[in-house]
């Protein structure tokens, strides 16, 4: 058997990478240009690019850290609380907040097919990260459901979903994928027999 191309050996080994094990350094900013060009090579019906990737680094890391607090706050965490989301918020070197474009009115297009586009997009974004020798996770949580957060990320009609955070990771995969094999999620179809 010939070994498989260097794109699926990334899509085989891709694992998720909490903000606790990324470190320095982040992707640079050809790094990021790159998944994003990845991300836009998922299916896409029509051509719609129903997502945006916006970046947090530099400064903008402590304006989005003082947002987590806050909300943390609003949620009645008390000041330890907001404390570590802050901490949360500060710790990858870089984040990327991911949000949604979907047209509910489009003629050609369903919602659900604009949907499966943006999970699509985060998929290769993640995958070329990890092909790049990044680490990363997407996080969501309550704090997308918050609305100061959500009008600080998002134009009218979007959707925040959440945040992908990007580092160098620390820590190797422990092992195979916990999500079980192919056999579990590959399955025959048979059509159903008329009476």
């Amino acid at each position: 058997m010939t070994q498989p191309p260097l794109a699926l050996d990334a899509l085989l080994t891709r694992y998720s990478v909490g903000p606790k094990h990324l470190t320095e350094p982040g992707p640079s900013e050809a790094h990021l240009a790159q998944m994003a060009e990845a991300a836009l090579r998922a299916p896409d019906h029509a051509e719609l690019v129903p997502y945006r990737f916006k970046v947090v680094r530099g400064a903008a890391k402590e304006r989005m850290a003082a947002l987590f607090a806050d909300a943390a706050r609003a949620a009645g965490k008390g000041e330890e609380g907001a404390t570590l989301d802050r901490e949360r918020a500060l710790k990858p070197p870089v984040t990327v907040a991911v949000v949604a474009r979907i047209d509910l009115g489009h003629p050609l297009v369903p919602a659900h097919e604009q949907w499966a586009a943006v999970g699509g997009a985060i998929a290769n974004f993640l995958t070329a990260a990890h092909a790049l020798g990044f680490g990363g996770k997407m996080l969501s949580g309550a704090k997308v459901r918050d609305a100061a957060i959500a009008a600080a990320f998002c134009e009218p009609g979007e959707t925040l979903l959440g945040w992908i955070a990007l580092g160098t990771p620390s820590r190797k995969a422990a092992g195979p994928s916990r999500k079980g094999d192919a056999a579990s999620v590959l399955v025959d179809w048979h059509s159903p027999c008329k009476a």
